[in-house]
Order: C-alpha cells, then structure tokens, then sequence
C-alpha cells in the first residue's frame, strides 16, 4: 500500500502524550520521517547502517514475542467476553499502578510519538498512536501501520495508544507480572503497555489483539493470515502461524500483494490492517524470494537481528543471534503491492501448517465443515525463535491460526469464518509447508518449488477439476497427480522408507487432534464433530 506523506516536526506537541499522563519530558518528536529517524537511532546509538542503506537494529535477550508476559485486564467489560483460558488476567489496580509507574520512567526522557492507523477499510479501521522510547521502534512501526493523510493529522483521535518502554522493568509484586517483561492491555481504555523489551513485534501485535477484540462484534472476521489478488481480480487468503509461509507464499509476482499478516473480511472484502511487511529473512535469497530480499537492500527497511559481516554487509544464513531475524519495510517496497490494500470477496482460502511429523500432504481440498475442524484446531509447528524459548519447530495446536493475538473464544471466530464461506462459496486448502519424507530431524522441508505450483493450480481453478483420493486418516481430498509436481509427493507415507514409522506417527498425530479438539466440540455443529480424523486401519 503506498504511504502518504505526513507533516514531521520537531516541536513538544503535548496533547499527544497527556492523554496517557505522560508529562514533564525532555522533548516529544512528533511523526517525524524516515530520514530524521535514522538520524536519532544512529546518533542515540540504536542501531546500525547497513552497506545496503537498511538500519539493523537488535533486540538483545528478547528475540521473539514474550508470549508468557502478555497480559490483559479483567474488569466488568471484559470478564464475560475475554477467552481467559488462553489470556492471562490483570487486575485493573495492577494496570494502574503499571501505568502510574510508566508515566514515572518516562520524566525527562525523549519521546517519539507515531499516528497511524490499523485497518484499510476506513468503517473499521483504528487511529492507533504509538509512543516509544527508541527512534527505531518509531520508524518500525511507521513502516508497519497506515499513515493517515496529511490533512487529517492535526485532527487525529486515537482509539487505541500503545506506549513500548524496553528500558522499564516490570516488579512481579508491584504489578503481577511473571518477570521484568510485561505486555499489559486494556482493551476498554485501549491502552497497552510494553516493557522490558526491544522486539518490536509486540507493538505490531498489540494493533492486531485489539482489532480482534474489537471487530467480531461489527461482524468483521478478523485473521492471521496473508492475501493477494489474481489478474482476474481472484482474491485469496493464507491462514498460519508465523514461519509457516503467508509472507514468502503471498509474495508471488504474477499476483497483487494485499498484504502479508494481518487482514479483515467484511462485507466489502478483504482489507489489510497494515502498511507494511515484517518477513523473516533467515536463509533469504533472492532466487528463492527476489521481492523481498530486495527490500532488504535500500533505505527504510529495518532490519531486526540480522548478522553483519565486517562491511556491514548482512548473512542472512547467519543464526547466531536467533533463527528469527526480520526485516520490516512499508508496503510500496514490493513491486505488486496493492495501493489501497483493499480486495474482493476470496475464491480461496488456503490453511498452511508446518507439520513437524511429515503426515499431512502438502496439499487437500476440504469441506467446509473440515475447514472450520481445522480453522479452530490451528495445528502447525512453533518455528525456532518466534517465541522465547522455542530452539526448534514443536508441534502445537494454535487455534484460529492465531491463538496468543485471539482475545475472544475461538468459536466467535470460527462462526464468523463458517458463514462467510458458506456465502461467498469459497474453495478452501490445507498446505503442509513442513516436513516429507519423515518427521523433523530424519525428513526433509517441503520443496518450495512443489508448494508454489499446487497452489498455482488451485488458485487458477485447475486443481479443481484433477482426480482426488481420500486420506485414510484425515478424510481430506489429496489430489492424485499435478502438472509439474513429483506425483511421490502427493502420498506422504510413500515418501518414508518406514511405512510402519508412517503410520505410528500418523496415528500419533490423529490422536493430539482429537485430543485438542475436545474443549470445542460444545461449540460446533455435528457436520464439524464428524470432520475430525479417524486412525486408519495401517496400509501393508
């Protein structure tokens, strides 16, 4: 989506940090741009220039999201609509007192203060001001969320105001946290409070928790997902956790780019709620993904935990410092981006999972009924450094492709997600980008190559006319053969050379399912109970 200039300034614009209480400080930047930011990370010594013009900044100890340290408040609003079995509760004296401590830290402290909004579609959108203690977070975060007109600045009103403070330690006895980090938010105030930490993806997460708290009850779906759009105006959407390939998948040349994480699905279509990218780049190449590794090459890019060589020159093959390193750039970087990040109603809905066991196939077409199973089962991998403490992929269940951003319980989404496929007749996949031939450690990563042409054919519409088998253990469609595509592939247990290793795993998997699915099965129709997988009788 191509940005839009704003004023910058360099003046102590007040109101737009007492709204929060932030008073009695050195000086506030306000909006400034990209040039100025690199001038105060690099004099502040924040970060570093790059040979390329990027600014590579790290994080330090927090390398990923600080899952265990998000936090939000219970209060009279929120109790009965929080889904407090995968949120953490704060009481509100707990916030209050965080707040009042943050308002303390920040006296005579230099602010950087960003207006931007979360959401393209203007009737949901979210006028969201960040305030940060590092230039670099201000010019992350610019390139992630939407600039609003220059025109409408002076009138700005924030919905949302996110203060990220890494240099504040949080007391676990002073305000309930579990250690110095903490990530508190107030969904009725909508304030959210970052502290102890540099990863500056809390801040792009804490605009998306709050939109998903706030657009089910407008019946808006909001997702975690990539899109794009065909030639022929065929919008699709990528479901999945990070690290299973909605950046790379999405980015595909022939198609227009919406948007790489984070959308909504309205009665307009499908619209991004950001204005930029945040790709991981551990083993990035430009043969494999030239329309992101040329981000990385030019002004304006931040560049988070990558390794410089001594000419300032960055090894993306280097995981020294964490296998989840990351570039963030302004939408208009990619050649094919949308301009408005706006689109149609989707023909397709893909679900990607990096399967750790090597069971699933890396492609199958699904009912809807399996669509929702496997929406609200969100089976993939946790990929090595995403979260703290995570060294290497783990099989996990994270429903709705997005658990730690979901405040609601995953049945209003999945609900949501039900009726508008039934209405628009949308085709849904499921895409295992994860491992063939074998679990992790003894298989192999899914062919990118292989992964690029099936989904070419269902997203032309030519995959719906091949001949498909059923697997024996998940009951999804496998398409028997695809042009330009090892026909091997296509039957996982034919790529081991232990079926009977195949068939324990696959039962093994089957049963995590089923296991998992049971605190839903309250919530779902019959149609859904009886799309969950059955263990097969074992092949010979």
């Amino acid at each position: 989506m191509q940005k839009t200039g704003q004023e910058t300034g360099k003046r102590n614009l007040s109101k737009g940090v007492d709204t929060v209480g932030l008073k009695e400080l050195l000086h506030v930047y306000y909006n400034l741009n990209e040039a100025e930011l690199y001038e105060h990370a690099l004099v502040r010594g924040e970060a570093e220039l790059t040979a390329h013009g990027a600014l590579r900044a790290l994080t330090g100890q927090h390398t990923g999201r600080s899952a265990q340290d998000k936090f939000v408040v219970c209060d009279d609003t929120t109790r009965p609509q929080i889904w407090w079995d995968n949120n953490k509760s704060m009481t509100p004296d707990h916030f209050d007192t965080l707040l009042a401590d943050f308002q303390a830290y920040a006296k005579g402290k230099e602010l950087f203060v960003q207006d931007l909004i979360g959401g393209a579609e203007e009737a949901q959108s979210l006028p969201s001001r960040i305030i940060t203690e590092y230039a670099w977070h201000s010019l992350f975060i610019r390139n992630l969320l939407i600039l609003p007109q220059r025109d409408k600045l002076e009138s700005f009103a924030p919905d949302l105001t996110i203060i990220a403070f890494p240099g504040f330690k949080a007391d676990p006895s002073r305000h309930g946290s579990i250690s110095e980090t903490m990530i508190a938010v107030d969904l009725v105030r909508r304030i959210v409070l970052i502290g102890g930490t540099s990863y500056a993806g809390e801040m792009k997460k804490s605009v998306f928790t709050a939109l998903n708290y706030l657009l089910p009850e407008r019946g808006v779906m909001p997702m975690h997902c990539s899109a794009n759009q065909g030639p022929d105006g065929d919008t699709a959407v990528f479901f999945g956790l990070s690290g299973t390939g909605k950046t790379t998948l999405s980015a595909d040349p022939s198609r227009t780019l919406i948007g790489d994480d984070e959308h909504g699905w309205s009665k307009e279509g499908i619209f991004n709620f950001e204005g930029g990218c945040y790709a991981k780049t551990i083993r990035l190449s430009p043969e494999a993904e030239p329309e992101i590794y040329a981000t990385t090459q030019r002004f304006g890019t931040v560049l988070e935990n990558v390794v410089l060589d001594d000419q300032r020159i960055p090894d993306f093959d280097d995981d020294s410092l964490t296998e989840n390193t990351r570039c963030a750039y302004p939408m208009h970087f990619i050649p094919n981006a949308s301009a408005t990040g706006k689109a149609g109603q989707p023909r397709n809905i893909i679900m990607l999972t990096a399967d750790a066991f090597g069971v699933l196939p890396p492609i199958a077409k699904m009912t809807p009924a399996q669509a929702m199973y496997h929406f609200l089962s969100g089976y993939t991998a946790k990929v090595a450094g995403t979260e703290k403490g995570v060294t290497e992929p783990q099989a996990t269940f994270s429903t709705c492709f997005g658990a730690p951003f979901m405040p609601r319980h995953p049945s209003e989404y999945g609900n949501l997600l039900r009726d508008l496929i039934a209405e628009h007749n949308v085709d849904c996949w499921l895409v295992n980008t994860g491992w063939t031939g074998g679990a992790y450690g003894t298989g192999s990563r899914m062919p990118i190559k292989a992964t690029r042409a099936l989904l070419s054919a269902a997203l032309d519409g030519s995959l719906n006319h091949a001949e498909f088998r059923t697997d024996p253990n998940f009951g999804l469609m496998v398409p028997m053969a695809v042009a330009g595509v090892d026909s091997a592939i296509l039957d996982p247990r034919s790529t081991w050379t232990d079926k009977q290793a195949y068939d324990a795993q696959a039962r093994r998997l089957v049963d995590m399912f089923v296991e998992n699915f049971a605190k839903f099965e309250e919530h779902v129709g019959n149609d859904v109970l009886g799309a969950a997988p059955r263990i097969a009788q074992a092949a010979e």
